[in-house]
């Protein structure tokens, strides 16, 4: 029997400890605090927040804002990609893609970022985000180079 986990276990990704009041307060004065998102649970392999669908977050026509997905999504993927680097690097993002799936109307969408890839100079995240009854609204893909830190 080998010493590693089970096919259905997540292994653990995060290099860097973290706790959820450490990571939200990280946000006042940046677009993080101003659209209302707020990091929730942190796993092994994983990253969660929520982000209200309310008059900061939706678009002239009564739906969630399409770009208020993507920076939700950029600001799982990049946090969580921080966590997974060494001391003296960080994680900028270079490339993010969203399809949007589901208009949502009101209440609040959870977004979850798993690694895809974890390599020494790039990281991949998939992240998606669902509505208040746990229905896909959006899936997005988020390219990360790992830099030396300034």
């Amino acid at each position: 029997m080998s010493g590693a986990p089970a096919a259905d276990t997540p292994a653990k990704v995060f290099r860097r400890t973290a706790d959820l009041a450490t990571l939200n307060a990280l946000s006042p004065g940046t677009a993080i605090e101003a659209l209302g998102i707020v990091f929730t649970a942190i796993g092994s392999d994983h990253l969660v927040a929520t982000m209200p669908v309310d008059a900061r977050t939706l678009q002239p026509y009564g739906l969630l804002h399409g770009g208020a997905s993507v920076l939700l999504a950029e600001t799982l993927g990049s946090s969580a990609g921080n966590l997974c680097v060494g001391e003296g690097e960080v994680c900028v993002g270079i490339e993010i893609n969203a399809n949007h799936l589901r208009g949502v109307r009101t209440g609040l969408v959870t977004g979850t970022a798993r690694p895809l890839h974890l390599g020494r100079s790039t990281q991949v995240w998939e992240i998606r985000i669902e509505d208040p009854r746990g229905r896909l609204a959006c899936v997005s893909r988020l390219t990360l180079a790992v830099v030396a830190a300034a």
